[in-house]
């Protein structure tokens, strides 16, 4: 017979023993949490914002995952699509990677769309007089394509919503629309604005349509007896040396009626829309054009600009024109570089009297297809769409909301405003899959109308040119 000694000691050993298995207050794990439940290494790559800025949603994460650890790389622009190529093809690329908008044609094969459920391990705490952590696997839902279509802009369908083909566990392949990424912010182009200039000039304030833009440059304008420009309105009219010249070409065409690509994506801003048509005998988009050109034509009453002139941002911040047109990304840049300035923002002019037409240029998350780790890189980026999670990241990075819910909360903030307020109008139309060549046609559409090309002869080039980046 054991001592009462010995029975003590042996009642220790099985609580022990009990208590390193799960078993008492939970049943021992089953093998398909085991696994889900093991260490998971994620990888994220940027390019616009470092770490610091998702370093609270990762932590969020990690509170229901803490198997989960998720490393942030942020890579330079110039370096970021060489090395993402790079990576991937040897097998060594990130889990989740950002993209441009205009870069989803290429990246389709390299990307997975979202599933409509994920499998992943949670950190739990059992009940009873002895609390214990342990894990369970919760099935959660992805965004619905209805939700999807309701929360987030329209410009943001168009890019990230795309046809592939997906097969079921059952083996059976089908062919659906899906959502291919997540979206934080959408910025939107507006106008920057020098106030000292307008003050000077005797303007009270910056021009809402064109024709007020045309009738402000005038004033603002300053040539010496040579013709050469001393001070510019604005950087506009020509390609090279106005920054995101293609999008202030475009958006251009865009508000005088041009449908800039037909449903399948091919170019069609060549062409009058149906909609024009009996209106107009000649395509919207090459009123837009010359409008565009002429403010680099010297023998125009508007003239303001040349391909002489140095980087249109680089004037602004050296306080020789009085108006930029640009991002909320380039807001931290004008005033880091000219804090003097006095600085105010202005929305995009519009076309008086034609529907408000704006543009957006903005990046988003996928998860790569060779990654092994498809469902929690899922869930972690479900995870950081929720409202909640996104306003903490627009919080610090100062643009404008993608998800529409939270433009309102960004309304009264001086910095984001007028970049928010654009974008239930904002559009984008590039679907094909080199986004560098689309820009560089459209940049010799205004070097060749510069240059005394005829304007169908251009267009019909610059068309040609895009289509054979859009494959079916």
């Amino acid at each position: 017979m054991k001592s009462f000694f010995q029975r003590v000691l042996s009642l220790t050993a099985l609580i022990g023993a009990l208590s390193l298995t799960g078993a008492g207050c939970t049943k021992a794990l089953d093998p398909a949490t085991m696994k889900a439940s093991q260490p998971v290494s994620l990888t994220m790559w940027g390019t616009i914002d470092d770490g610091t800025v998702y370093g609270g949603v990762i932590s969020d994460y990690r509170r229901a995952h803490p198997n989960v650890q998720i490393s942030y790389q942020r890579i330079a622009l110039a370096d970021y699509e060489q090395t993402l190529l790079e990576a991937e093809a040897e097998d060594r690329g990130p889990d989740i990677f950002l993209i441009n908008h205009e870069w989803t044609g290429k990246y389709m094969p390299r990307i997975t769309p979202m599933p409509s459920v994920t499998n992943v391990a949670y950190s739990v705490m059992t009940g009873g007089l002895r609390p214990q952590q342990t894990w369970q696997i919760q099935t959660d839902p992805g965004i619905s394509m209805l939700s999807y279509k309701n929360d987030y802009a329209d410009a943001v369908l168009q890019d990230t919503i795309r046809t592939v083909s997906v097969t079921s566990a059952s083996g059976h392949t089908s062919s659906q629309p899906h959502i291919m990424g997540i979206p934080v912010s959408l910025d939107t182009m507006a106008m920057f604005v020098n106030k000292d200039l307008l003050n000077t000039a005797g303007i009270p304030q910056a021009p809402a349509t064109w024709g007020d833009f045309q009738t402000d440059v005038k004033k603002l304008v300053k040539l010496d007896a040579t013709g050469t420009i001393m001070q510019a309105a604005a950087g506009i009219g020509t390609a090279e040396n106005v920054d995101r010249s293609v999008d202030l070409l475009t958006v251009l065409m865009m508000q005088n009626g041009t449908v800039m690509a037909s449903p399948d994506g091919m170019p069609a801003f060549h062409l009058v829309p149906p909609e024009l048509q009996g209106q107009r005998t000649e395509p919207p988009s090459y009123q837009a054009l010359q409008f565009y050109t002429d403010f680099a034509n010297p023998a125009k009453d508007v003239y303001t600009w040349n391909k002489q002139q140095p980087d249109a941002l680089d004037e602004f911040i050296a306080g020789k024109s009085a108006f930029f047109f640009g991002y909320s990304y380039d807001l931290p840049v004008i005033r880091a570089r000219a804090p003097q300035l006095n600085l105010s923002i202005a929305a995009l002019p519009q076309i008086q009297g034609n529907p408000v037409r704006n543009i957006a240029n903005y990046w988003y998350w996928v998860v790569a297809k060779k990654s092994q780790n498809q469902d929690v890189s899922w869930n972690f980026l479900n995870f950081l769409a929720q409202p909640a999670e996104t306003q903490k990241i627009l919080n610090v990075v100062k643009r404008p909301s993608a998800r529409k819910s939270l433009l309102a909360s960004q309304a009264n903030d001086e910095d984001v405003s007028v970049f928010a307020s654009q974008v239930l109008t904002a559009a984008t139309w590039y679907q094909g899959s080199d986004a560098r060549t689309m820009e560089a046609a459209l940049s010799g559409l205004i070097n060749n109308s510069l240059a005394g090309t005829p304007v169908d002869q251009a267009m019909r080039f610059a068309v040609d040119t895009v289509a054979q980046t859009i494959h079916p």
